[in-house]
């Protein structure tokens, strides 16, 4: 009896891995599409698969928006195929970049992407940098909204993008996050952002003692990176910072790109 219950729950659980993986690869193909319209299309049961896509946006690989009640795959989901290949890429393209310039910047570069609600650190120059207070950031995830490498990417990826990692963000309900999630200040920041080309976080909101301004790594015209520079807030003024060191840092981005495209 004991063996056929071991039998059956081995059962069960690979039929749920299946069928997970069955809805996983629908949305990927569909782009975006609602629990409904999964139901129907794979022929599982409604609460089955809210049940596993409940499972699979607390691991990261879909996320839901709250008002349009569509699901999407994240960038976690897609790093199971190209999106792997391509960060690795832009790591590589990074690498020669980062050190060519940070000679020249000296305050550390962050080469981070967005993945699943966090901008995750994937190069950096901290532990070369005479001027870094932090050491071992490769890997670091950083908030969206309270840091400038967030903001960029808020800023400069599609509509449709900015508005899933919002509603994501909201539904997360970080206390922190919240007066940043208010209209009037995404759309300040966003439009500033845009007219000025470059993301800046100086008020405090993120690691107090530093500072950071943040541009945007962008291939065949959507944004694949952001390229930070990271200060201490007492040593100068976000404006001193962007005149000294905008060009640079829109500079390395380009580098970076051109890179991708050879």
């Amino acid at each position: 009896m004991e063996e056929q219950a071991t039998k059956g729950s081995r059962s069960e659980a690979v039929r749920a891995l299946t069928r997970g993986l069955a809805i996983l690869r629908h949305i990927n193909v569909s782009g975006e599409t609602r629990p409904g319209e999964i139901a129907r299309a794979l022929e599982i049961p409604r609460p089955t698969v809210y049940r596993l896509l409940e499972t699979l946006e607390e691991a990261g690989y879909v996320v839901m928006s709250p008002t349009s009640n569509r699901v999407r795959v994240t960038r976690l989901a897609a790093s199971l195929g190209d999106g792997y290949a391509l960060t690795s890429e832009l790591c590589q393209a990074s690498g020669p970049v980062f050190s060519e310039y940070g000679a020249k910047i000296v305050w550390p570069l962050d080469l981070s992407v967005y993945n699943n609600a966090n901008m995750v650190i994937q190069e950096t120059t901290h532990g070369r940098s005479p001027l870094s207070i932090d050491r071992g950031m490769t890997g670091y995830k950083l908030p969206v909204l309270r840091t400038s490498a967030g903001r960029a990417y808020l800023a400069f990826c599609s509509e449709e993008e900015r508005q899933f990692i919002l509603d994501h963000l909201r539904r997360l309900g970080d206390p922190d996050d919240l007066p940043f999630l208010e209209p009037r200040f995404l759309s300040q920041m966003i439009e500033e952002t845009c007219s000025r080309g470059i993301a800046i976080r100086s008020a405090g909101e993120f690691r107090k003692q530093t500072a950071s301004i943040a541009v945007p790594v962008m291939f065949d015209g959507r944004i694949l990176a952001c390229v930070s520079m990271i200060w201490i807030r007492s040593a100068m003024d976000v404006k001193r910072a962007i005149a000294e060191f905008g060009a640079p840092l829109h500079q390395v981005a380009q580098r970076i790109a051109e890179t991708l495209s050879d």
